[in-house]
């Protein structure tokens, strides 16, 4: 995969612009929800379900939405999801500022802006490679995914923070302006037309995806490791609106700001990503991404102030970043572009299926331990997973 000077074409930067103004309000949001879930609940169980909520539609929706993302067009699909959850957030606008959302309200706003955020995210990262050449991926995937970055750890926290503290629905409706432009933006986005995926019965369609890549023993080992992975971050980092604003005294504004400052590493590890993987391979510099990440869960349980628990965010992020693009690029690199729907959500599903049972299991664990435990577990957790998986990357590595 080498680095090249290429531009980019036009078609990909309107994806991109979508994916960038998206984030911002999806930044926003999803400051807002644990921050008024907080003002809601002391109890870490019950913040810990309005977390969890939003990532239950990738355990029961993921593997049909790949069949219908491999079936239609991919930028329809996600212009659709988008004016979905367009709707849904600006119903808990219209509740929050009439003062009618409790904790129900909220998990049932998370799990349904879920629901589109399934269809919406697998769409977006089958349709790539629909847009830009091979040669191109690494660095259309790290551009994506700077302005993810940029959009949900930068902008959208301290503007969301700070509408918060204004008047509580004011988050909530920019998300929903946020999405609505967007899905204009994909309106007039031409490419990812009427994929190849078969007609007929969605099973065999879904069952093709699976087979597919059970029988890819290294991406069904990097499927596996995120499943883990995301499991663990989301029991260490399920609390953290309890540790910031509790033990280490942040305020409501602040704790954007820990989120935004936290969100350096992330543009870093978008910025290196593709080189790393041209410079040490893709293979090292993924177990190296694995091996950092599992050290520092285990620092943040330990953080005595608001600056290195924000310190060591940023490096788990950028961490994080170097795995997300290039496990991304090889999924896209690896997988039939007829298939790329399907195999997607098999690995989502694999990957974030995991996420609420580890924001409840962290949410658990902060209730008969303290909100600083599942930090330490998880990043233990991690470790064990590195080990388990290091012979065969590097086998994999070797044949490379």
């Amino acid at each position: 995969m080498a680095w090249t000077g290429d531009r980019l074409p036009a078609r990909y930067w309107r994806l991109w612009w979508a994916g960038a103004v998206d984030s911002v309000g999806n930044g926003a949001l999803v400051t807002a929800l644990p921050l008024l879930a907080v003002t809601l609940t002391a109890d870490p169980r019950l913040v810990s379900l309005v977390t969890a909520a939003s990532f239950v539609p990738w355990l029961l929706f993921a593997l049909p939405a790949g069949a219908v993302v491999d079936r239609y067009s991919r930028i329809g699909v996600m212009r659709s999801a988008q004016v979905f959850q367009a709707v849904v957030v600006t119903a808990l606008a219209v509740l929050a500022a009439a003062g009618a959302v409790d904790v129900v309200t909220l998990i049932v706003g998370a799990f349904l802006v879920g629901v589109g955020q399934v269809g919406f995210g697998i769409a977006s990262q089958s349709v790539v490679p629909e847009i830009v050449e091979h040669r191109q991926l690494a660095r259309a995937n790290a551009r994506q995914y700077l302005a993810a970055t940029v959009g949900q750890g930068f902008v959208g926290p301290p503007v969301g923070s700070l509408l918060f503290g204004l008047a509580i629905a004011l988050p909530f409706g920019l998300d929903g302006v946020a999405l609505v432009l967007s899905a204009l933006l994909l309106t007039r986005l031409r490419g990812g037309s009427r994929a190849r995926g078969s007609a007929g019965s969605a099973r065999p369609a879904v069952l093709e995806g699976l087979r597919w890549l059970v029988g890819h023993r290294l991406l069904r080992t990097l499927a596996l490791l995120l499943g883990v992975n995301t499991f663990c971050f989301q029991l260490g980092n399920v609390t953290l609106v309890l540790l910031a604003t509790g033990e280490l005294g942040v305020g409501a504004a602040g704790y954007g700001v820990l989120l935004a400052v936290a969100a350096v590493g992330s543009v870093l590890g978008g910025l290196l990503a593709a080189r790393l993987g041209t410079v040490l391979g893709q293979i090292p510099a993924l177990v190296a991404a694995l091996g950092v990440n599992a050290v520092v869960f285990v620092l943040l349980g330990l953080s005595p102030d608001a600056w290195v628990l924000a310190a060591l965010l940023a490096l788990s992020g950028l961490a994080t970043a170097v795995w997300n693009v290039l496990t991304v690029t090889l999924r896209q690199e690896l997988v039939p572009l007829a298939l790329l729907g399907r195999v997607n959500s098999v690995y989502r599903l694999l990957g974030w299926g995991l996420i609420p049972l580890g924001a409840l299991a962290g949410g658990l664990i902060a209730h008969e331990i303290g909100v600083r435990a599942g930090y330490p577990v998880a990043g233990v957790l991690r470790a064990v997973a590195l080990v388990v998986s290091l012979p065969l990357l590097l086998r994999a590595h070797g044949r490379s």
